[in-house]
């Protein structure tokens, strides 16, 4: 697999909500915090959206995409100065059955459709490289989104055996197109390793990393994979990724370790040596220093049900 897709198997983004919102004239909802990662598309219409701790709210229009990855409250509305009402009394009411969409108000000058994903698995290492919030303009006019967002729409509109499913598929393609266009298009001075696989040299590194993480990897080593100076190539990493080749090698190997620690039977012994390490306790004590406490300690608090 490649880097973005090693991450989001270990974050285990799982949608439990697909659903759009309609409505027109002068309109307000205030969302409370969340759990996850809300990722919305502007399919007609424009309204604005403030995030709490953000400088000033955004304008979104049609065909704009907006994903919130670190569920702050955040502000729905058609005019700033609009009077607001709790989002969860819309979202305890029922879905209009004609067309799918939770009415805002009457009329249909804006439609919104998109999904609220649980993350299941460690996510650290995506919402360390995200923003409060995704701002992608135009994204929902990209060829390789629309058509995930026509099904979904179809979906929501008029269900059909396997429907749910589909609908999922195609929220969650969003999602993962939405993470991708924002890479591509990229941040200036974005600093993580996810706008640093922008980068075919440093991005090689990476993917050799994520491909082999039990493999005894030195800097010189990555370096030739990037087809660099170990001196070039250790500043570049550092500069774009904000951490050092094994500083990222390193925690790269304890959360695929966390993972193996909660959903396998192996024991301790057994995931260092995957990721690396012949000896317990050298594993242990870089476990411990990456993710705040020792491995037996994490499976303890965190295992899931089921496994011995």
């Amino acid at each position: 697999m490649d880097p973005l897709s090693d991450v989001l198997s270990l974050v285990k983004p799982n949608n439990y909500a697909s659903g759009g919102l309609i409505g027109g004239g002068r309109w307000a909802l205030e969302f409370p915090a969340h759990g996850g990662i809300k990722c919305y598309a502007i399919m007609k219409g424009e309204c604005f959206v403030a995030i709490d701790g953000a400088k000033k709210p955004a304008h979104l229009r049609t065909g704009d995409c907006l994903m919130l990855p670190h569920g702050r409250p955040f502000r729905l509305c058609s005019d700033l100065d609009a009077r607001s009402r709790d989002a969860r009394t819309l979202f305890s009411g029922p879905i209009d059955r004609y067309n799918g969409f939770r009415s805002i108000a009457p009329g249909d000058d804006f439609m919104l459709i998109g999904g609220h994903f649980a993350l299941e698995g460690n996510a650290e290492l995506l919402l360390r490289v995200l923003p409060p919030f995704v701002h992608l303009r135009k994204g929902a006019e990209e060829p390789s989104l629309r058509g995930h967002l026509e099904q979904l729409m179809e979906e929501m509109k008029d269900p059909q055996p396997g429907g749910f499913l589909l609908a999922q598929q195609s929220a969650y393609s969003m999602l993962v197109l939405v993470l991708r266009m924002y890479l591509a298009r990229g941040e200036r001075g974005g600093i993580g390793w996810l706008f640093a696989l922008a980068n075919p040299r440093i991005a090689r590194a990476i993917a050799s990393m994520h491909e082999t993480p039990g493999h005894d990897w030195t800097v010189q080593a990555l370096a030739e994979q990037a087809s660099m100076s170990r001196t070039t190539f250790a500043e570049h990493f550092r500069r774009t990724v904000g951490e050092s080749p094994m500083e990222y090698l390193t925690r790269w190997r304890m959360l695929i370790a966390g993972e193996k620690l909660l959903h396998s039977n192996a024991s301790v012994f057994e995931i260092a040596g995957t990721v690396g390490y012949e000896s317990e306790s050298a594993f242990s004590a870089a476990f411990k220093r990456t993710m705040g406490e020792s491995p037996r300690a994490y499976a303890r608090r965190r295992r899931a049900p089921g496994v011995s």
